[in-house]
């Protein structure tokens, strides 16, 4: 067991269970203790660190807030306490973390303890003036993608697709083929066009075909947690574009591998339960 010395000299998360348990809500996660342990672990990364100011302006009006209202807010109550410089700010945000995960299950709730970190940067991290007057978008990509390694920042990287999408889909491209499968999950997951819980990415509402070149390089990923992620996004496309959803499950289905069908079986699958006739049949051919 460590010694008392060496656990508060290192980065740490908040106790949180599993799954949310009866008679408890999302935004107990970002409570006193989470607000505790982000402090702790910025006075760590950088001793200059206000963490008593931190907490009093984290604390303050934070109890009638939803999970989603308390990232944005201790996103705030970061942007007052560290580096004016975003790059700057940045730097300290990563030297803070914790280590990545080495799995992509049973990964528990402790894992939102990150969606103020997220919410930093889609906030704060589009725009020069926040960061002298450089283009922030390289320490934004970095921060996102150490970010995802550890909880996910598909809300974060959406407002960069909304903001400069060809050069942020075309990093995504390159992650692709990323050794960690948080990372390569995130070019999937990230430009979801009605992804839930997050702001909609009304370009590719209207037309899905750009992301389409991330989809074919996913689809027979080694991970079932991106896989799952590709068929999810095939789905959002099939809400608002099914005929194209489905062409691109039919030219999937041609050589395709078990874990291949699955995905397709699993991207169709809410068409087909209201008895859509060409999911249906996508279905069929991928048994």
């Amino acid at each position: 067991m460590p010694s008392r010395a060496s656990a508060s000299s290192v980065p740490r998360l908040p106790s949180a269970p599993s799954s949310i348990q009866k008679g408890s809500t999302l935004k107990s996660l970002l409570d006193r203790d989470a607000i505790d342990c982000l402090a702790h672990n910025l006075r760590l990364a950088d001793p200059a660190f206000d963490a008593a100011g931190f907490r009093r302006s984290a604390l303050r009006g934070l109890e009638p807030l939803g999970i989603m209202q308390r990232g944005q807010h201790l996103a705030a109550a970061l942007r007052a306490h560290l580096p004016a410089r975003f790059e700057a700010a940045v730097d300290v945000l990563l030297r803070s973390l914790t280590p990545p995960h080495s799995q992509t299950s049973d990964l528990g709730l402790a894992v939102f303890f990150y969606l103020p970190h997220v919410c930093f940067i889609g906030t704060y991290g589009l725009d020069a003036a926040h960061n002298d007057g450089r283009d922030p978008f390289e320490a934004s990509m970095r921060a996102q993608y150490e970010i995802t390694r550890r909880f996910s920042a598909e809300f974060s990287i959406r407002p960069f697709l909304i903001r400069w999408p060809e050069r942020t889909l075309a990093r995504l491209q390159g992650w692709t083929t990323d050794a960690d499968p948080h990372v390569r999950r995130l070019c999937s997951e990230g430009t979801r066009p009605r992804l839930p819980w997050a702001q909609r990415i009304p370009a590719f509402v209207r037309d899905p075909r750009p992301v389409l070149p991330i989809l074919e390089a996913l689809k027979d990923d080694t991970d079932l947690y991106v896989r799952r992620s590709v068929a999810n996004h095939v789905g959002d496309i099939a809400k608002d574009h099914p005929a194209l959803a489905f062409e691109l499950c039919r030219r999937w289905v041609d050589g395709a591998s078990a874990e291949r069908r699955w995905l397709i079986r699993h991207a169709v699958r809410h068409p087909a339960k209201q008895g859509v006739k060409a999911a249906l049949r996508l279905r069929a051919l991928a048994k």
